[in-house]
């Protein structure tokens, strides 16, 4: 019995010994989340790239670039936070009909101070459009006018009272009927007639 007591200690302290063996101890399980932080920061830098990129193409690139002619209504500084420069040019296409008005934005400073000083006179402007821009910090309008020809001369200007007066014909004053006076008229003739 001795002997199995033995075995029995040796086989327990084998088994014992070779369970610890197999027991590993491992690191504690990563967390996830560190991964997921560095995905959302990676997706925060693509979109605000994109917007920058978007944003720059939309204001470097012109869809288009022309000329208008009118006079000049007004020139504007619009903004609670973002401070634009915006005006108004009246198109006359025929004469006493009320003017078709076009709105542009000034991105150009001097250009600006130009309209400024044109406002009432009959203009051209030369423009470029920008569809898409992102917001309105940059401008109101897609139209951004980058060049101002006055074409009336000033004297001209002053003598039309700045604004051109269409062809409109002054109202006629129609006379009110006026009273029979007494003695005259188709009673008077039939009285004197008998």
């Amino acid at each position: 019995m001795c002997l199995a007591r033995n075995e029995k200690r040796n086989f327990h302290h084998h088994d014992t010994a070779r369970i610890m063996t197999e027991i590993r101890i491992g690191t504690p399980p990563r967390r996830r989340g560190g991964r997921g932080v560095l995905y959302l920061l990676i997706l925060l830098i693509v979109i605000l790239g994109g917007a920058a990129l978007w944003t720059w193409l939309t204001l470097s690139w012109a869809y288009a670039d022309g000329t208008r002619a009118g006079v000049l209504q007004k020139v504007t500084h619009r903004g609670w936070f973002c401070k634009t420069i915006e005006g108004d040019l009246a198109q006359y296409i025929v004469p006493g009909i009320s003017p078709q008005v076009w709105k542009f934005s000034v991105r150009d400073p001097s250009v600006a101070a130009q309209l400024e000083k044109s406002v009432g006179r009959q203009v051209q402007l030369h423009y470029t459009e920008h569809p898409g821009v992102p917001s309105a910090c940059f401008a109101d309008t897609r139209f951004f006018v980058d060049n101002i020809t006055v074409t009336d001369a000033p004297a001209a200007a002053a003598a039309a009272g700045a604004q051109p007066r269409a062809a409109v014909t002054p109202p006629v004053a129609i006379p009110a009927p006026a009273a029979p006076v007494p003695g005259t008229g188709a009673a008077a003739s039939s009285a004197a007639g008998n």
